[in-house]
């Protein structure tokens, strides 16, 4: 039977070398599909708010806020009264990111605990809205925004819900999709276990973290994802992030 190339163990897989002889695959060659604590909704409370929080302050890294903003300006182009759609907005950072250039934001949140939280956070902010809806079977019109945008949620999805998300980002843009996650991978690996070491604050942040890169796709995944939703990469961040930003735009009808 056809394997998908997007199946996945846990274990090791044996493979076999040019020499005949057995190997043992890594096991960060297939992605992980273990279960993050925040996806279990047994997340709630003060811990929910201080894993909130940590994710702030881990976007705050090279690769996380600043590197979305960089994507967007560049896509937008001159346009000045740009809008933004934040598909899992978290604790609404990202969006107060993007209201400080000038933009006008919707951020939207499946997590109706996380969704309250973001909009505390964000309350008397003019630029920014919070509204609960599934990343899947986004709540908008065709083309109703210039930039669709998420961070740290694609890896949080499986390949078939994650290409329905693209599918739908893809369909409220004008311009563009920016896609910030997390780069499967040793080397992003060991900068995100030193990252959520120094800066989480709780269990979850430490059990999630290092799982999230297990779980997050490779730069060959992610444009085969993109590219069954009708999308096309543009532009990549540098190979040595241990963030994988990627701007990406509808393929044209032919």
């Amino acid at each position: 039977m056809h394997r998908s190339p997007y199946e996945h163990d846990e274990m090791p897989q044996p493979m076999v070398s040019v020499t005949g002889e057995p190997v043992l695959r890594l096991p960060l060659s297939r992605r992980s599909d273990s279960p993050e604590l925040l996806d279990t909704g047994s997340v709630v409370g003060r811990e929910l708010r201080t894993n909130l929080a940590d994710l702030a302050r881990l976007n705050r890294l090279p690769g996380g806020a600043g590197a979305s903003v960089d994507a967007i300006r560049r896509l937008a182009g001159t346009r000045r009264d740009v809008t933004v759609l934040d598909v899992g907005s978290g604790a609404g950072d990202l969006p107060l990111a993007f209201a400080a250039r000038g933009w006008r934001v919707v951020g939207l949140e499946g997590d109706p605990a996380v969704a309250a939280v973001a909009s505390a956070i964000t309350d008397g902010v003019d630029r920014v809205r919070i509204v609960t809806g599934d990343a899947m079977a986004l709540p908008f019109d065709d083309a109703s925004v210039d930039v669709a945008h998420s961070s740290l949620l694609l890896h949080h999805l499986d390949p078939a819900r994650a290409v329905r998300a693209l599918t739908q980002m893809a369909r409220v843009a004008r311009l563009g999709v920016v896609i910030n996650d997390l780069r499967r991978g040793v080397l992003p690996l060991l900068a995100v276990g030193v990252a959520v070491a120094a800066l989480g604050r709780c269990r979850t942040t430490r059990h999630d973290g290092l799982l999230s890169v297990r779980r997050s796709y490779t730069p060959a995944e992610l444009d085969a994802l993109l590219s069954a939703s009708g999308l096309r990469r543009v532009r990549r961040s540098a190979a040595w992030m241990p963030r994988l930003v990627t701007t990406a735009v509808r393929e044209p009808m032919s």
